[in-house]
């Protein structure tokens, strides 16, 4: 017996087979290649031709940035993921394992290297005799470092406990101190810059987080239309997301570059060819969830909108790395 082939497979009487998508396929790689060039390459490439001194161990910091704010997306997006699925008709009561615990460990472990570089006045220790742990209590930096390792290890108790929902507290301590440890009070209208990042890393974990965990509660669902649902659900939220987060982002990047040579920055320091990266990555980014978006809203099977929501997982998880290698650039000098 011969089974029918999908709609999205039959051919049509005019010509070959239709390739629904291969434009937007297209235009997204297009935007990926350059996007994709300097975060992987990293700090060395960022730097190069910039005559820009990179601090000590540049990379290292890059990548435990990295860690800190995946370790902050996990438990966030779990906790935003499963408020929404209580509110969808008919959800299902099996749920995926919580990746709370491991989230929280790899942030302890992370905030705890970064607050040895602290401790050694930025400067990456090569024994523990060189980590002054009674410094960080006098400096602005030591504090809200010091207040990050306790903040996940909170959230790992939290989480460990009969009461999971109780890190979303922890987790807040930590998007405030990553936000005032942005903004140093050197800065021009500090206060600001701190509000702006709040907003921006807020709805970044949410962002990201909560998809990783929609497409992992979908397969412990099936093909069932609570799954739908809460597909839908998200992506109505996930818009608002992008908005807060594109609004903050632009605002926060303006502040910090020379309004007068907006251009020359982006092209000729590291800091700014990372935001350039970064944009062209969100560019990808947003261009993935539109596309599941039409999936959602019009494909005869709605939970095709998947297939881009993955790969806007994996483009996230980029968009984290190269966040990570911004924290720890040199910021452009203003003349």
């Amino acid at each position: 017996m011969t089974l029918p082939r999908p709609a999205s497979e039959a051919t049509d009487a005019s010509g070959p087979p239709r390739r629904p998508g291969v434009g937007r396929a297209v235009a997204v790689l297009v935007l990926a290649v350059p996007a994709l060039a300097i975060p992987s390459l990293g700090p060395s490439a960022a730097l190069h031709g910039t005559e820009e001194a990179a601090a000590p161990g540049v990379g290292g910091v890059a990548l435990l940035r990295a860690v800190l704010f995946v370790a902050l997306c996990v438990p966030l997006g779990e906790l935003f993921v499963d408020r929404l699925a209580r509110s969808v008709p008919g959800a299902l009561p099996n749920v995926p394992r919580s990746w709370a615990l491991c989230a929280a460990g790899a942030g302890f472990l992370a905030s705890l290297a970064l607050a040895s570089v602290v401790a050694t006045g930025n400067l990456v220790p090569h024994s523990l005799s060189e980590i002054d742990v009674g410094g960080l209590y006098a400096s602005r930096d030591g504090k809200l470092a010091l207040l990050e390792v306790n903040a996940f290890l909170l959230a790992g108790l939290c989480a460990g406990s009969g009461r999971p929902a109780a890190q979303v507290w922890p987790l807040a301590v930590v998007v405030v101190a990553e936000a005032l440890r942005a903004h140093p009070a050197t800065e021009q209208s500090p206060l600001i810059g701190s509000g702006l990042t709040l907003v921006h890393l807020t709805c970044a974990a949410l962002w990201a987080g909560g998809l990783l965990r929609v497409l992992r509660t979908l397969r412990h669902w099936g093909p069932a239309e609570p799954g739908v649902a809460l597909l839908g659900l998200y992506a109505r939220v996930a818009a608002v997301l992008l908005a807060a987060l594109s609004a903050t982002g632009v605002w926060s990047s303006l502040r910090r570059l020379p309004p007068g040579a907006l251009l020359e920055t982006l092209t000729d320091t590291a800091y700014g060819r990372a935001l350039l990266a970064k944009v062209l990555l969100v560019a990808v980014v947003a261009a993935l969830a539109l596309s599941a978006r039409t999936r959602l809203r019009r494909a005869p099977d709605p939970l095709t909108a998947c297939v881009p929501a993955r790969a806007e997982v994996a483009a996230l998880g980029l968009v984290v790395a190269v966040s990570g290698l911004l924290t720890a650039l040199p910021l452009p000098i203003h003349w």
